[in-house]
C-alpha cells in the first residue's frame, strides 16, 4: 500500500458514520475551509522562514485537507480525490503545449498570450465565462492581493495608467478626498479607494503588495516588541509612557535593528 493509499483509508476512517471521529463527522465544506486557507498560510510562512522540516509537515497538513474535501465531496456522489489528481495532470498537460504538445507547439515556447487564452477556454467551457477581463479572479482571494489582480487584468486590455507617475497622482487624489470624507460609510469607500490605488502602484513598481505589507508587519512587530522591552527593563508600564517617550524609544528599537541587518 503506498502512502497515499494510507492516508485515504484514514481519512475514510474518520469519516466512518458508525466508527470515525466525532468532531470529523460534524464537518462540512464550509466549516473545514477556513482551515484549508489557514494551512496554506502556514506553507507560505515556513518557505519565508526557509525552514524545510517544518514546511514537509505543512505541506503535508495542506494534503490533508484536499483529501479530506475530496473524501466529503465522494460521499454525495461529486468526486474523489483520484478525479481531482486526474483534473489536475489534464489542466497541466492542457496549459503546458510548449512542453506536452506537438512539435510545433514546443517549438513556439511558453507564451503569456497563449497561457490566458487556454484559461479562458477553459472558463467558456466550465459555463464560466461571462466575456470580462476580470473573469477568473477569484472572490475569496484577500483583498489587496485580489485588487493588484483586477488592476493587472484591467491593464491587459489598455486601462492603465503609462507609469507610476500617473498612479501616484491617483493616490494624492484619493488622499485629497479621504480628508473630504464626512461619514463613516463615505472614509470607508475612500479608503478603499487609496487602498486600490497603493496595490496599483505596487503592481507598477514591480512589488507584490501583500508580500510588502506582510514584511511591514513583521518589522513592525519587532520594533514594537523591542520597544515594550525596553520599558519592561526600566519597571516603566508602556501604557503609561508618553507619546514623547514612546517615540523615542521607537526610534532606539529603529536604530537597534538597522545597526542589526
Amino acid at each position: 500500500m503506498s502512502e497515499t493509499e494510507k492516508l485515504l483509508e484514514i481519512m475514510a476512517a474518520l469519516r466512518n458514520p458508525e466508527s470515525g471521529c466525532p468532531w470529523d463527522l460534524e464537518q462540512d465544506f464550509s466549516t473545514i475551509a477556513p482551515y484549508t486557507i489557514e494551512e496554506a498560510y502556514e506553507v507560505a510562512d515556513a518557505i519565508e522562514r526557509k525552514d524545510l522540516d517544518e514546511l514537509k509537515g505543512e505541506l503535508g497538513d495542506l494534503l490533508f485537507q484536499v483529501v479530506f474535501h475530496s473524501r466529503m465531496a465522494e460521499e454525495q456522489g461529486a468526486f474523489g480525490f483520484d478525479d481531482v489528481v486526474r483534473g489536475i495532470n489534464e489542466k497541466m498537460l492542457r496549459r503546458h503545449p510548449h512542453v506536452f504538445g506537438d512539435e510545433e507547439q514546443r517549438s513556439a515556447g511558453a507564451v503569456a498570450e497563449s497561457w490566458e487564452a487556454i484559461k479562458a477556454t477553459e472558463r467558456a467551457a466550465a459555463g464560466n465565462e461571462t466575456d470580462s477581463a476580470l473573469d477568473g479572479v477569484a472572490q475569496a482571494l484577500p483583498a489587496l492581493k485580489r485588487a493588484e489582480k483586477l488592476g493587472k487584468r484591467a491593464a491587459r486590455v489598455g486601462f492603465d495608467w503609462p507609469d507610476s507617475e500617473g498612479v501616484r497622482a491617483k493616490i494624492d487624489e484619493e488622499l485629497a478626498e479621504l480628508s473630504e470624507a464626512g461619514s463613516a460609510a463615505e472614509i470607508e469607500e475612500e479608503l478603499g479607494d487609496l487602498l486600490f490605488s497603493v496595490a496599483n502602484l505596487a503592481r507598477h513598481l514591480g512589488v507584490d503588495p501583500e508580500t510588502a505589507l506582510k514584511r511591514a508587519n513583521s518589522k513592525f512587530e519587532q520594533r514594537f516588541r523591542l520597544l515594550e522591552a525596553e520599558f519592561d527593563a526600566t519597571g516603566q508600564a508602556t501604557s503609561k509612557a508618553s507619546l514623547d517617550e514612546l517615540e523615542a524609544a521607537w526610534q532606539r528599537a529603529k536604530q537597534h535593528l538597522s545597526d542589526k541587518s
